[in-house]
């Protein structure tokens, strides 16, 4: 029920103003689209980190330099895009960090536990390459349209349309194989 008042109370109008007369979204606003989108920002954060405490960390940051940057919001209208663009960067933020801490033999023992624990469709999707997988996820569990993912990966539309068409038939290859 609280996800549902917090997108209701996202939608209403804003209430400060910018200086050149756009509305701004107040801290109590942006406190109500978190909580409306913290499942979409848990999604984003797990394709592309595996660990749980990495997708808290991502996430945790992500909200800390939001409340911090609110000023930055060009448009209240894409909110919740750009809310999701943080939670990307930090994610590559802390793939950065770990690719420097992380000895290889860990990797390859942390990814067969792992995928035991996912389902066929899961693991399908965890083999596609980095920027596919993040593009699947947002095009097809989070709705966005192929407009607002070229936005927010900075990149073309035609590219992201191919790279869905990449992964469907991946993912196509992959279940056929596994049955």
């Amino acid at each position: 029920m609280i996800h549902l008042i917090g997108v209701m109370n996202y939608k209403k109008r804003f209430s400060g103003k910018k200086a050149g007369g756009e509305e701004t979204m107040t801290k109590e606003q942006l406190g109500n689209l978190i909580i409306a989108s913290e499942e979409t920002m848990y999604r984003v954060a797990k394709t592309l980190l595996r660990s749980d405490a990495d997708c808290a960390d991502a996430i945790q940051e992500a909200i800390v330099k939001a409340f911090s940057a609110i000023q930055t919001l060009r448009k209240d209208s894409y909110a919740k895009t750009w809310l999701v663009r943080i939670v990307i960067n930090e994610c590559y933020a802390i793939m950065r960090r770990e690719q420097r801490l992380v000895p290889i033999d860990n990797i390859a023992e942390e990814a067969a536990t792992e995928q035991a624990d996912y389902s066929e469709l899961y693991d399908a999707l965890s083999r596609l390459p980095e920027e596919i997988r993040l593009t699947v996820t947002l095009y097809y569990i989070e709705g966005y349209s192929v407009k607002e993912i070229a936005d927010l990966m900075k990149t073309t539309q035609s590219a992201v349309k191919n790279r869905l068409m990449r992964a469907r038939a991946k993912m196509k290859k992959d279940l056929a194989e596994a049955e």
